[in-house]
C-alpha cells in the first residue's frame, strides 16, 4: 500500500500508513525514504533514514543518495556515500547518474575516475552524459575506451550521431555493430527520416529483419513529411499493427495539404482515439478556417486536454470571433500560459487593446506565469494606445522576471517609447538588450528621426558601422528621414549616395521621398525635381506629397503646376487637390485655385456615388 501511494504521489497517505504499521522491516523504511525523495522532500527523507533503528540497509542508503543526486544536491550525495559502511555499485552509479543527467560532465568525469569499481552501467551512464551534452567527440573518445561495449553502448552513441544530424558517422557506426536489436534499427531509421532522406529510410526499412509499431510509424511519418501521401497510405494499409500514432501521422499530412476529407476518413476509421488524434483533427479544421466543424468535434471529444481548449481559443481569435474565444476560455478549468497568450494576442490582433491589457492584469491575479509572448502582446497594445505609463510597467515586469534578453520584445518596447516621444527610455531599453538585431538598431534610429533628433540618429548609425552591422533599406529610410527633419542636408546627400556605392543597396521609392522632402525643406526644389525625374522607378504617393509640400513652403506655383502635369494626381486623395489649390491661391492665381476647388468637389461627388 505504501508503494502504491508513493507511485501516485500520495506522500501524506504513505506516511500515515507507515506510522500505523505495527512492525517495520528494512523494506518498509526504504519505501518511505524513497517516497519522500521522489517527491523532493529530501529533509523528511533524511529524517526517516536517520531514525531507522539498528544497522541501516544498503538499499535505504541508496534511495537517499539517489534522491540527493536527482535533485542536484551532489555534495550531500557524495558525503552520504562516504559515510556508508559498505557502498555498492548502485550507490556509486546513483551519484554518477545524477551528475550526467544534470549535465555536470566535468564533475562526472572526475567522479568516474575516482570510482573503485565500474560496470557496464557506469560506462553507459558516462557515454549517455556526453551525448546528452552534445559532446559527440567526447562521446566517441569515451566509447573507444569501453572494453567490449554492449548493444546499449552502441545504440547510445548511434542515437547521439542521428540526433546531431551526423548521419554518415551514424551509418558507419551502425554498419560496424556486431549485433543489432530492433532499437538500433529504429534509431537509424529515425535518423534518416529526421533529415528527410526518405529513399535511404525506405531502403533501410525494407532491410529490417523485424519491425514493430515504432518502425512502421516512423517510416509512415517520414513519407508524410516528404509529401509522399499515397505511398504513406499504401504502407499504412499493409501495416500489421493497429497503431493510432501511424494513422495520426498520415492524418496530419492530409491536413497539411488541406485534404480534409481524406483526414476525416482516417479519423472516423480509428476505433480508439487518443488525445493527440482528436487534437490533430480539430487543429486541422481550425487551420482551414472550418470553425463550426472544429467546434462540433471539440464538443464530441470525451477527454479534452489543455491543448484542445487552447486550439479552439486560438482558432476563434484568429477568425476575429473574440466573443466565442473568450467564452471557451472562461469555461476552462485549468488554464496555462498558452491559454492566456491566445486570448491576449487575439485581442491585440483584433484591435481590442484595452481588453488585452485587462486580461493581462487577470493573469497577475491568477498567478499565471507570463512569458515573453505575453509581454510582447501587451506592449503592442500599449504602442497602439500610446499608453506610456502602462508600457513602463510592462518594461519593469519582464526585467524583474529576467526576460530582457528577447530581441522581439525589446524592439516593441523601443517603438512604444519612441511613439510616445520618450526617446531616452527607448535608448535605455536598447542599451539593456543583450541580443540586438537589425530591427533593434532600425527602431532606435527611427525613434530619433521621428522625434527630431537627427544628430543622435547619425551617431547610432555610426555605431552600427563600428560594430560591423550591415544596414538595410529600412535603416536608410530612418537615417534619411532623420536628416530631413533636422535639416542636415549635406549629411543626407552623403548617406543617399553611399547606399549603392558602399552598401550595394538600390534606393526605392521611400528613399527618394525622403530626399525630395530633405531638398524641398532646404529650398532646393530644382534639385528635388531633377532627382525625381532621374528615377528609374515610378514615384509613389509619399514622394508626390513631399514635392507638393515643398512647393507650398517655397510658394513655387510653377513647379507645383509642372508636378501636376508630370505626375498623375491620386484621384482618391483630396489633400493633393487642396494643396495645389492653396499654392495657386498664395501665388495670386485665383482662377487656378478655383479650378482645383472644382476638381475637388467633382471628386467628392463621384466618391459619394460610389
Amino acid at each position: 500500500m505504501i508503494a502504491a501511494c508513493s507511485d501516485h504521489g500520495r506522500v501524506a497517505d504513505a506516511r500515515s500508513l507507515f506510522d500505523a504499521m505495527p512492525g517495520r522491516d528494512d523494506f518498509s523504511w526504504t519505501l518511505m525514504v524513497s517516497c519522500y525523495a521522489r517527491a523532493g522532500e529530501l529533509d523528511l527523507a533524511r529524517d526517516v533514514l536517520d531514525r531507522m533503528p539498528g544497522g541501516k540497509c544498503t538499499a535505504c542508503y541508496n534511495a537517499m543518495i539517489s534522491g540527493y543526486a536527482k535533485n542536484g544536491r551532489f555534495d550531500d550525495a557524495v558525503k552520504l556515500l562516504k559515510e556508508m559502511p559498505a557502498p555498492d555499485l548502485v550507490s556509486w552509479n546513483s551519484v554518477l547518474a545524477g551528475l550526467t543527467q544534470s549535465g555536470e560532465m566535468v564533475r562526472a568525469v572526475q567522479f568516474f575516475d575516482e570510482m573503485v569499481e565500474k560496470d557496464k552501467v557506469s560506462w553507459n551512464l558516462m557515454l549517455e552524459g556526453f551525448v546528452r551534452a552534445g559532446d559527440l567527440d567526447g562521446a566517441s573518445t569515451f566509447f573507444a575506451r569501453i572494453e567490449s561495449p554492449n548493444v546499449i553502448s552502441w545504440v547510445t552513441l548511434l542515437n547521439g550521431y542521428c540526433r546531431a544530424g551526423s548521419i554518415c558517422d551514424a551509418r558507419e557506426l551502425f554498419d560496424r555493430m556486431p549485433e543489432r536489436n530492433i532499437v538500433a534499427w529504429n534509431v537509424m531509421l529515425e535518423g534518416f527520416v529526421r533529415l528527410t532522406r526518405i529513399e535511404e529510410a525506405c531502403k533501410l526499412f525494407e532491410e529490417m529483419p523485424d519491425k514493430n509499431s515504432i518502425s512502421w510509424t516512423t517510416i509512415i511519418s517520414g513519407l508524410t513529411r516528404a509529401g509522399k501521401l499515397q505511398e504513406a497510405k499504401d504502407l499504412l494499409d499493409k501495416m500489421p499493427f493497429n497503431c493510432v500514432a501511424a494513422k495520426t501521422a498520415l492524418m496530419h499530412g492530409y491536413l497539411q495539404s488541406k485534404m480534409i476529407g481524406n483526414a476525416r476518413q482516417i479519423f472516423d476509421g480509428i476505433e480508439v482515439r487518443d488525445a493527440v488524434c482528436w487534437n490533430t483533427m480539430i487543429s486541422g479544421y481550425v487551420q482551414c478556417g472550418m470553425l463550426e466543424e472544429a467546434m462540433l468535434l471539440f464538443q464530441q471529444m470525451p477527454n479534452k486536454d489543455t491543448v484542445s481548449w487552447n486550439t479552439m481559443i486560438a482558432g476563434y481569435a484568429q477568425g476575429g470571433q473574440m466573443r466565442k474565444a473568450v467564452g471557451i476560455f472562461r469555461r476552462m478549468n485549468r488554464r496555462n500560459t498558452v491559454s492566456w497568450n491566445s486570448v491576449i494576442s487575439g485581442f491585440v490582433q483584433n484591435g481590442l487593446f484595452v481588453d488585452a491589457l485587462h486580461h493581462f492584469m487577470l493573469t497577475r491575479r491568477n498567478t499565471t506565469r507570463a512569458d515573453w509572448s505575453t509581454y510582447a502582446s501587451c506592449r503592442s497594445a500599449c504602442a497602439n494606445l500610446a499608453a506610456l505609463q502602462v508600457g513602463r510597467q510592462f518594461h519593469s515586469l519582464p526585467v524583474r522576471s529576467g526576460h530582457i534578453n528577447d530581441s522581439f520584445a525589446g524592439n516593441v518596447l523601443i517603438s512604444t517609447y519612441a511613439k510616445c516621444g520618450r526617446i531616452l527610455e527607448a535608448k535605455q531599453i536598447f542599451d539593456e538588450m543583450v541580443g540586438k538585431d537589425i530591427v533593434s538598431w532600425n527602431a532606435l534610429i527611427d525613434g530619433y528621426a521621428s522625434n527630431g533628433h537627427g544628430t543622435e540618429a547619425i551617431s547610432v548609425f555610426r555605431e552600427m558601422e563600428a560594430k560591423k552591422i550591415r544596414p538595410d533599406e529600412v535603416t536608410f529610410v530612418g537615417i534619411l528621414s532623420a536628416c530631413s527633419h533636422a535639416g542636415l542636408i549635406d549629411e543626407g546627400l552623403k548617406f543617399f549616395n553611399s547606399m549603392e556605392k558602399e552598401c550595394s543597396l538600390k534606393p526605392v521609392a521611400e528613399h527618394y521621398a525622403c530626399m525630395a522632402d530633405l531638398l524641398g525643406r532646404a529650398g532646393r526644389l530644382n534639385e528635388a525635381f531633377e532627382l525625381v525625374q532621374g528615377m528609374q522607378i515610378k514615384p509613389n504617393a509619399g514622394m508626390w506629397g513631399a514635392l507638393l509640400g515643398a512647393c507650398q513652403l517655397d510658394k513655387n506655383d510653377e513647379l507645383a503646376q509642372l508636378a501636376a502635369e508630370k505626375f498623375e494626381l491620386e484621384p482618391h486623395k483630396a489633400s493633393n487637390y487642396v494643396l495645389l489649390s492653396n499654392i495657386s491661391a498664395e501665388a495670386g492665381k485665383w482662377d487656378e485655385a478655383e479650378k482645383r476647388g472644382l476638381q475637388l468637389k467633382k471628386r467628392e461627388r463621384i466618391s459619394h456615388l460610389v
